[in-house]
């Protein structure tokens, strides 16, 4: 039985996962992973079944909201939502400002975080080294694609919905980005500036399609093959610290619905030929401390779910 400041905890561990949520290439998962929350909310959203609704209209909506484990969704879904009113709003204020130092204390949590999840494996050979080598390769993949295009169809868009949730909820793989991948990006955002709600609802729709199916094939894999899952999750993080290293020569951009250029494609450099390139401040010392803070965090973290 959780108490209250249980409760308050896990809406702490909800606004982080908001706020990273908010940076395109970093994953809300990987924040409730390293938090240790990974795994319930994952059987939580599977709960979400015919049973729930049996249990809804046999045992009435106190039953119904137990078996879903109502508490803890309301309790993470509320700092969430809190974070994206308040949090995420500073962390993009960075993002545009002081785009190496966001990185860098990112690129310093991710990196403790995958040693996290590479500590709790247990018994190492060759299938979950293979497994671990074939997750980084995927996410780097990922990050080094270039931008599609597609028409904002019906049925992309549902399609698109369903693929950028499932990547939300995977460690090291962001929604925001597999969206900019698929050419999405643009016609979602302006389906919410717009309040097009024929399209949203097809994109929500999606959401919750994949977000339902999905949880099923993850639970089913922690309980079943949990160590060729852990491998798997952690080359993903590996893999997609591609995303968040810190300096960057951007080559693309694309405009998001307010008319701001957004970043699309990237070509990743060392500082001294950063500052060569570009002629501006490469921050190295300042963005080296914030990847050890980062980096004490994730540990620190990782400590107090074990």
């Amino acid at each position: 039985m959780r108490s209250t400041k249980d409760y308050l905890i896990l809406s702490g561990k909800g606004m982080m996962m908001g706020a990273a949520d908010a940076v395109p290439g970093v994953s809300g998962g990987t924040i409730a992973f390293i938090t240790g929350i990974y795994e319930e909310l994952i059987d939580s959203i599977k709960q979400f079944n015919p049973e729930a609704v049996r249990i809804l209209f046999s045992q009435g909506l106190l039953s119904c909201w137990r078996y879903v484990n109502g508490n803890f969704l309301l309790a993470l879904v509320c700092g969430i939502f809190l974070s994206l009113l308040t949090i995420s709003r500073v962390v993009l204020y960075l993002l545009d400002e002081y785009p190496i130092l966001l990185w860098s204390f990112f690129f310093g949590l991710i990196l403790a975080s995958t040693w996290s999840v590479v500590r709790h494996i247990k018994g190492w050979n060759m299938n979950l080294v293979a497994t671990f080598g074939i997750g980084a390769l995927l996410a780097y993949i990922i990050t080094e694609q270039a931008p599609g295009s597609l028409d904002p169809t019906s049925m992309m868009v549902f399609f698109a919905g369903m693929i950028a949730i499932c990547a939300m909820i995977l460690p090291g793989i962001s929604g925001s980005f597999i969206l900019l991948l698929m050419g999405m990006y643009a016609p979602v955002l302006n389906a919410v500036k717009g309040l097009e709600w024929g399209i949203l609802l097809v994109f929500m729709a999606g959401c919750v399609a994949g977000l339902l199916s999905f949880s099923r094939v993850l639970s089913w894999a922690f309980h079943h093959h949990r160590m060729l899952t852990l491998a798997l999750l952690g080359g993903f993080m590996l893999g997609s610290l591609n995303k968040v290293w810190p300096w960057k020569y951007t080559l693309s951009y694309t405009i998001n619905s307010k008319g701001e250029e957004i970043p699309v494609l990237q070509q990743n450099l060392l500082p001294g030929s950063y500052l060569e390139l570009t002629g501006l401040n490469d921050w190295f010392w300042p963005a080296l401390v914030l990847m050890l803070v980062g980096a004490a965090l994730g540990i620190l973290l990782d400590r107090q779910k074990t």
